[in-house]
Formats: structure tokens, sequence, C-alpha cells
């Protein structure tokens, strides 16, 4: 098994994934990492809906919203990296229901939000088995 690229993320967009998990607690957010594929780099991050009723431990976008805001940063000269969602009061660790709905060669972010603060950040991507998600470090630029 190779190693995952490291993932590049402006400190800018950093904090407003963090601004948003907090907002959203104690409810799962949900948005898109947008930017450079080939560098792995996350210049870009659009906050989503989570349209689910049940939010403190699962999200859910309309595929239609989905596309139509993948579209949209693509039609901005960027490309899907992956997304990223929060944990209330969890670890930043994914649980199988996020590894079972992954897709490999995507990033997948996650904000362990704690007591409505954000405590930690891990990034992981689905091996091409999909036996497992292994973790890719996070630099901030």
């Amino acid at each position: 098994m190779k190693p995952s690229p490291n993932l590049t993320v402006t400190k800018q967009q950093q904090q407003k994934m963090i601004e948003h998990a907090e907002q959203g607690y104690p409810h799962e957010v949900v948005g898109i990492l947008a930017g450079n594929r080939k560098n792995h780099y996350v210049s870009r991050v659009q906050p989503l809906i989570n349209e689910r009723a049940d939010t403190n431990n699962r999200y859910k976008v309309s595929p239609l919203i989905l596309m139509r805001q993948e579209r949209a940063l693509e039609q901005q000269g960027l490309e899907i990296i992956g997304y990223y969602h929060s944990h209330p009061d969890h670890p930043s660790t994914y649980s199988e229901y996020d590894k079972e709905h992954a897709l490999p060669n995507m990033s997948y972010l996650i904000v362990s939000v704690l007591s409505g603060k954000a405590h930690n950040i891990q990034s992981w991507r689905l091996d091409e088995d999909r036996t497992q998600m292994t973790e890719e470090l996070i630099d901030y630029k």
C-alpha cells in the first residue's frame, strides 16, 4: 500500500470549515473541497446544507444540488478534490458509514467538534481495494 499524498489547505479555507462546523453544532455539516487535484491543494471550500432530518450523526445533500455546486466550482476553474463534514462530539476518524459512501482518489476531511468547539481535523482517502481508509497528512498554507 502506497502512502497517500499530503493534502494542502489554505489557512483561510481551514478557518471557513471550522466556522461552518462550529456554527452547525450539534448537527453534522458538510461541504465540498475544491482546488487543484494534481497537487492535492484545497483553495476553496463550499459549504452545503445538510438536508437530513436527524443531522447529529449523518448528512445528506440532494444529488441535484451537489451536481450544481460541483459544476459551479468547475466553471470557476476548480476541481473537486473531495468533501468535508463534521463529527459532533465524536473523533475525527471515519466511520464505517463514511467508508461505505466514499470513493477512491477523493479526500474526506472530518472536523471533530466537541462541546461546540473544533477539536481535531483529519483527512482520509479510501484505498483502491475499498477495504480501509488511509489518513493523509494535512499541510496548512
